[in-house]
């Protein structure tokens, strides 16, 4: 079985790299992380366009990279989260 890369950890890493030290972080679990490329990859199987380059034509993999670069951001939960 191939291993995901980059791993969810390290989109963890990426999505909380912006948080200051003692603020709380965006993403505190892997499953914040799996439910949201799941969602993106949702949203590029009914045909929204990909924001990077596809090196693969997998849905998942596809909103993986594109969490990873930085293009879909996971947003943090609480009353002044908005939708983007």
């Amino acid at each position: 079985m191939a291993m995901l890369r980059p791993t969810y950890n390290d989109l963890m890493e990426v999505t909380n790299r912006d948080v200051n030290e003692g603020e709380e972080p965006i993403v505190k679990s892997r499953y914040s992380v799996v439910i949201a490329a799941a969602k993106r990859a949702r949203q590029l199987v009914d045909g929204a366009p990909a924001l990077v380059k596809e090196r693969d034509e997998k849905p998942l993999s596809i909103a993986v990279e594109e969490l990873y670069e930085g293009k879909v951001r996971i947003l943090g939960e609480g009353p002044d989260a908005k939708e983007s």
